[in-house]
This record gives structure tokens, sequence and C-alpha cells, in this order.
């Protein structure tokens, strides 16, 4: 897609809402990419008007090679799978996932072998003859997605499918999908605002605010290398803790955070005295919540080691130091990258 934008008309004096705006990004045959944001930063947008149920206001799409704008949805061979499923109450699971076929009057012969083939696909032949109704949530996720891949799409696109499910399924899900992806070669842009499922499921992720992608790369290049603050707090559980320094200001993820030895912090390490506020612990990990600097007080998370927590209590002032190879330099004023990876 080349300068996409897809415009909304706003209500009183909001005006022309862009909900995608200037959007230029190749998608390589057989990617699995993820779109990644909060809710409102276009990436449903972005979707919908790459399948063609919303037209782009100015732009160019390309599917295989061709321009895309004019075509109907049914023209593009792709295939959806929603937040919401959308599977048809009244039908077994059969002839949800034969839908597509049927309406593209498919041999009869060829529509039972190509559901037979999705439903072993998705482990699912046993439940071919329920209803939706008789399905748990995960089984429901599974003949979505089989009825999507029964075409044989040239393009999968998926926009939050996990969302409905609990944690436990989530995970699941997403070996599913990434197992799926390994044997169908499909091309897939998939949506979340759940940067685990980002991080765990694309071989690149777009990180998109406010209708424009912030930064595309690996999951490694996101986090490690953000190009901006709002990559820098978006990506990570805790975000990355960001320091006034002058002009600029100083990234450190909360892991790459570490407490001072007896002897004091490394020479090359960067020094912070943390006054602690609160420290939780979750098991294998602990979380310490603190402030640094002495008037305009900066908040600050730092994830230790459990074997490291009972070393800190909440109300002491404690030394923790960073490698300055890992620290991330950002320009106060523009929050863009500003070290060139040196600090």
């Amino acid at each position: 897609m080349k300068d996409l934008c897809t415009y909304y008309d706003g209500r009183g004096k909001t005006g022309r809402v862009k909900a995608v705006d200037g959007i230029s990004l190749d998608v390589q045959d057989g990617e699995f990419l993820v779109l990644l944001g909060a809710s409102g930063s276009g990436k449903s947008t972005l979707m919908r008007t790459i399948a063609g149920l919303e037209h782009p206001s100015s732009g160019e799409i390309y599917i295989d090679g061709k321009l895309a704008n004019d075509l109907p949805p049914k023209a593009r061979n792709i295939s959806m799978v929603f937040q919401s499923y959308a599977l048809y109450p009244h039908k077994t699971v059969a002839k949800n996932i034969s839908f597509p076929l049927e309406t593209a009057r498919m041999p009869a012969a060829d529509i039972q072998k190509r559901v037979a083939w999705a439903a072993e696909l998705f482990g699912i032949g046993h439940l071919l003859a329920r209803k939706p109704r008789e399905l748990s949530g995960g089984e429901r996720q599974r003949v979505a997605l089989a009825r999507a891949m029964v075409r044989s799409p040239s393009l999968f696109l998926m926009d939050e499918p996990l969302s409905n499910l609990d944690a436990k399924l989530r995970h699941a899900a997403r070996r599913e999908f990434k197992r799926l992806h390994g044997e169908t070669g499909v091309t897939t842009i998939y949506v979340t605002h759940d940067q685990v499922e980002a991080m765990g499921l694309g071989q690149r992720v777009a990180v998109m605010n406010f209708g424009k992608i912030q930064q595309i790369g690996t999951p490694h290049e996101i986090y490690h290398e953000p190009g901006n603050t709002f990559v820098a707090q978006f990506m990570g559980s805790p975000p990355m803790n960001l320091l006034p320094d002058g002009a600029n200001l100083l990234g450190f993820h909360p892991e790459q955070c570490f407490l001072d030895s007896a002897a004091g912090p490394a020479p090359d390490a960067y020094p912070i005295t943390l006054h602690v506020q609160q420290v939780e612990e979750l098991g294998a990990d602990a979380l310490v919540y603190g402030t640094v600097g002495n008037d305009a007080r900066t908040d600050v998370i730092i994830k230790l080691p459990e074997r490291d927590a009972h070393r800190v209590q909440a109300g002491q002032d404690c030394g923790f130091h960073v490698p300055r190879p890992l620290l991330k330099r950002f320009d106060a004023k523009t929050g863009l990258r500003n070290d060139h990876g040196n600090t």
C-alpha cells in the first residue's frame, strides 16, 4: 500500500478524522505482520480498508501486484476473522465452514474435501455436526479460522481474534497460529492491542498511533531499539523508564537496571538512587516502584530477580545502575531517538 489515507467526517468542530493517515507499507509474500496499537490508533480501519470494507480517501492498495482500490471485497481473495466470530447459529460447524464455498458454487464433492481438510487442520473434525451454541470459546474460534482458511486465500486478515478468550486459551491459540502459518504459508496481517501477542506472533510488528505507523521492525528491534518515546513506552510491561537528562531523556527497560553490590555500581555504569515506595513480589521476579531526583521527581519501575528482592524495602533510598550500552537517548521535545547507538 502507498500513501494510504482513510478519513471520516467528524461532528461539530472536529472536522475530518484521519483514521489512516498516509501509510505506506509493503507486506512480503508469506509474511506474518502484526499491526499493534491502542484503541483508536487506526489499525482496524487500516485492515478494513485493505479488505475493501472501507474505501480509502486517497492512496493505493496493491494485492498480488494488482491495484485493488476499486475491487469489491469478494474479488480480493481475502479471508478475514473478526473479534466476534460471526458464526451462523442455525448452521452446523460443517455448514459454517462450507458457506464461502457454497456461495462460490463449488462442486459438492470438492466442498466436502475442503471442509475435511480445514477441520483436520484445526483439529475440529469431531465437531462438524454440532451447532455453535454447543461449542466452547476456543472451539468457536477454530471454526471461524477454518471457515476463513477453507477458501485458500492469498491474504489472511485477523482483527483481534483472541480477545474473547481467557489467558490460558490465548496462550494456546498463539501456538496454534504459529503452527498454522508455518504449515500454510499464507500472508497474514494480524491486528491486536496486546503487545505479548504482537511479540510472540509477528515476524514484523508495525506500531500504530493516531493513524500513522510509528515504527516497523522485528519484535527484537521494536523492543530493544525503539525509534521514539511512544514506542519505548508502549512496548514492554512495565514500559521503558525515561529519565530527564538536560535536553534529552534517557531510557532503559525495568529489567536493565541492577541493584548495586556492596562495592557500589561498576565504573562504566549509569548510577541511579531510587527512593523506594513499594515492592511487588511476583514469584520469580519483583517490581520495585520508586522515584528519582530531588525537585521534579520521576517515577521509575525496576524489575529484580526474586533473589534480590529481599534487599529492597519501602521507604529506603537504594542504589541501582544501568550499563551505559543499554541506555537509549531521546530528544525531550520531539521524542525521537538521537543517540545513533551511542550514549
